[in-house]
């Protein structure tokens, strides 16, 4: 059964109740872009704990304000009461719930047993325009929930419609007040424009409406950093940093996203003029001050720890032709490898477009995955000490040398192993 048919049977059930029950917002504009909505949301005059007796399986999850997840078969539709004119206020009306909605797109109603769209907003004629607009007076929409503004860029970069001009106006006019929303929110949305279908532009509108710097003012610092034109043509860092989000395929990883936004951070700490401009030890000062933004916004420890890892070693992915075969093998037992290739691939083709090294590492990981995994230590740490080793450190340091030495067939048996160690720690 399709999602939308599990929507229409919570809109039946709503009815037969006696309360009035539609589609609303996002999936009602997709329909009318003939585009498949990724989820239903249903809008109703029945009260969260209405909702709630109606329904077997649901989970509170905004009962305060009127939200209530109904699960059917294990899929999640939100189901919301009508809003009134405040965000605690609950309404029996249609029309004042249209009327406290975010833009006109996502003002629209439908209803699925008449096959009819109600709208009172004019969200069809701006579908049609292409076109964001407030559906109140835009000071009063984006005051009423201050991440509309960061909203609006979003759904603009994804369905490429323009920002209507007084709606843009007041986005500039309050950005600051963004950051009265919580962290979790904007990480989301930001989250929504890096990983969406043009994250190149969601971040040069961010940027023009002061958005950005209010934010992320590390990455808004990029701007007018020079950069060798030797190796970077296409300009400063900023101007590089959105060409790596220009690469960026739909949909992508939310890890490989903040990696390449974040990849550079360091390097306005760092610039330094000497024979030629130099950013020494950026990428571990990037990975330091990436890790501040990603605990600002919430990230969850694991995520925090991948994009952070894919900062700080970008640039040693650069020596990977000089690497000793076992140094090679170790990078690429990394769970973010792939990530890491993907964010030097698209490294090099914002700048100098060199892709040998590229070429090179996709070559050896393929024989890699080949392999057995990670070979175990021909002799264990018992086996070391009956060669007369005493128990502590230097056990270790040998395990970590005859690994090496497995991952580049040089060692093969025991007896090669105990030779090795004979003639390299004995005595």
């Amino acid at each position: 059964m399709s999602s939308q048919t599990y929507a229409v049977q919570i809109i039946k059930t709503l009815r037969k109740k006696g309360f009035q029950a539609y589609l609303a917002g996002g999936c009602v504009r997709d329909m009318i872009m003939k585009k498949l909505p990724q989820d239903y949301d249903i809008a109703t005059d029945a009260r969260p704990e209405e909702i709630r007796r109606l329904f077997k399986k649901t989970v509170r999850v905004g009962a305060a304000f009127g939200t209530v997840l109904v699960i059917k078969d294990g899929l999640p539709f939100e189901v919301t009461t009508f809003r009134g004119n405040k965000n605690d206020e609950f309404s029996m009306d249609p029309g004042t719930d249209i009327a406290n909605r975010d833009f006109t797109i996502n003002g629209l109603l439908y209803d699925p047993l008449k096959k009819k769209v109600i709208d009172l907003c004019r969200g069809q004629a701006d579908i049609k325009k292409k076109l964001i607009r407030c559906i109140a007076s835009p000071s009063r929409c984006i005051t009423q929930d201050r991440l509309r503004a960061l909203r609006a860029v979003r759904i603009s970069s994804s369905l490429g419609f323009k920002i209507e001009k007084a709606t843009l106006s007041e986005i500039k006019k309050q950005k600051n007040d963004i950051n009265k929303v919580s962290p979790e929110r904007i990480r989301d949305e930001l989250t929504g424009i890096l990983t969406g279908k043009n994250p190149f532009w969601g971040f040069k509108l961010l940027d023009d409406t002061g958005l950005l710097g209010a934010i992320l003012p590390e990455v808004a610092a990029l701007k007018g950093v020079e950069q060798p034109a030797r190796f970077h043509p296409e300009g400063d860092v900023f101007t590089h940093t959105m060409l790596l989000l220009k690469g960026l395929k739909t949909p992508s990883d939310p890890v490989l996203s903040f990696a390449c936004l974040l990849h550079d951070v360091g390097k306005p700490s760092t610039y330094k003029k000497t024979d030629r401009i130099r950013f020494n030890g950026h990428d571990v000062v990037g990975a330091r001050i990436a890790e501040e933004v990603l605990k600002r916004l919430r990230f969850s420890n694991n995520e925090i720890q991948s994009i952070v890892y894919c900062i700080g070693n970008h640039m040693r992915i650069m020596n990977a032709q000089k690497m000793r075969e076992a140094t090679l093998k170790r990078v690429f037992f990394k769970d973010t490898f792939e990530t890491e290739l993907k964010l030097h691939r698209l490294d090099c083709e914002a700048s100098h477009g060199d892709l040998k090294i590229y070429r090179f590492l996709k070559r050896k990981y393929a024989a890699f995955k080949k392999e057995p995994v990670i070979p175990k230590p021909i002799l264990n740490g018992h086996e070391i000490i009956a060669m007369g080793f005493k128990e502590g450190p230097l056990i270790g340091k040998i395990q970590r040398q005859m690994l090496d030495l497995q991952l580049e067939g040089k060692i093969k048996t025991k007896v090669a192993a105990k030779r090795w160690i004979d003639e390299k720690f004995a005595g």
